[in-house]
């Protein structure tokens, strides 16, 4: 007999930043502290732009225009970069336990076990993609989702995707700003280059209700289980209540991980694990305040970890890799190592002493 998931799902209306992103923070919530199996939740938001959860969103958008446009915005829980959602962009929420059976070990396993389950549903509608480390399925080159992921939640995981049915690709570029490192990394010149849709690779109209239901028979049949079909309990109602109104209904969360704007110098680095911005400022010789910022994966508990360990030590570079050694360990942010956080701290260091 197989095993039950939970199925939250919600076709009838798109809903908010608020609404979406609380309910999708209580499910490995529910899974950790409310016995709950785990639980999928597939959806649609209003249009929307959501940064990740390190990320600078008055450097990520152009927030006069997102205010112009009447498009919401907010920050998730997650890390990874900014991504565009709106009534044709699948999103996609999963609590589940990181020791669930057939889910491999680190972020990097757990995107390669997910990604094999979109990847089924994709294939399913005729479109060949593939997998794209660090965290986007790709077709032919182009980005046709992005996942995130977040385990803050004792051994449970928060898993999300939005896939692209269809996209507005001049929405995009009017909304956003993406740093030229990252563009000259990719090499491309413009957005629709580097994007493309479930509606584009078919050359036909699907649903995202006909997306949202392969990707729920793509789970049952890669984790052998089946869905039952649920709403929020009365504890979990609470929990999503709390989360909209003490997270993303306040300023306090949406413009938290700001750069800072004076004396600071900035490292700036394309690395395999993400865009990473190391903001230093120095006292003598030695580091007084470090900031980590970026599109990476990793914890709010490790990034103090570092940054701790990084304060008020000597600013050297046989200094700056023993006090990261020091509390390192693989996957401490996802993809990447002692030697690149150093080359940007250094870099750092380099634009504070010109200041």
């Amino acid at each position: 007999m197989s095993e039950y998931w939970r199925l939250f799902k919600n076709l009838s209306r798109s809903v908010t930043t608020a609404e979406g992103l609380a309910m999708d923070d209580t499910l490995p919530r529910s899974v950790a502290q409310n016995n709950s199996p785990p639980i999928l939740h597939l959806y649609t938001f209003i249009p929307s732009v959501i940064v990740g959860k390190y990320q600078d969103i008055e450097t990520a958008l152009k927030l006069d225009r997102c205010r112009a446009r009447g498009i919401e915005y907010n920050r998730r829980s997650t890390g990874g970069g900014t991504v565009i959602m709106g009534p044709e962009i699948v999103a996609l929420g999963l609590g589940i336990n990181v020791d669930y059976p057939g889910l491999k070990k680190g972020v990097g396993g757990v995107f390669a076990s997910l990604s094999s389950v979109l990847l089924r549903a994709l294939r399913k509608l005729g479109i060949p993609a593939y997998f794209q480390p660090k965290n986007d399925l790709e077709v032919s080159g182009k980005k046709i989702a992005g996942l995130s992921a977040a385990a803050e939640e004792g051994k449970s995981l928060l898993f999300h995707t939005s896939l692209l049915v269809g996209f507005d690709v001049e929405l995009m570029t009017d909304i956003m700003n993406t740093p030229l490192v990252k563009l000259h990394d990719k090499g491309y010149n413009c957005f629709s280059q580097r994007m493309t849709t479930v509606r584009e690779e078919l050359n036909q109209d699907v649903s995202v209700g006909q997306v949202l239901e392969l990707i729920r028979e793509a789970f049952e049949e890669e984790f052998n289980i089946e869905f039952k079909e649920d709403t929020p309990d009365a504890w979990e109602d609470g929990v999503i209540r709390r989360y909209v109104e003490e997270r993303y209904n306040r300023q306090e969360w949406i413009f938290s991980h700001k750069h800072p704007r004076a004396r600071m110098g900035v490292g700036q680095l394309k690395t395999k694990g993400g865009l990473l911005e190391v903001y230093l400022s120095l006292s003598g010789a030695s580091i007084e305040n470090v900031l980590i910022t970026g599109d990476f994966f990793s914890t709010s508990q490790d990034l103090h970890r570092i940054e701790n360990a990084l304060k008020w030590t000597s600013a050297r570079k046989e200094s700056i890799e023993e006090n990261l050694t020091s509390v390192w360990r693989q996957d401490m942010i996802y993809g990447l190592d002692v030697l690149t956080l150093t080359k940007a701290i250094l870099t750092a260091k380099e634009n504070q002493v010109r200041l």
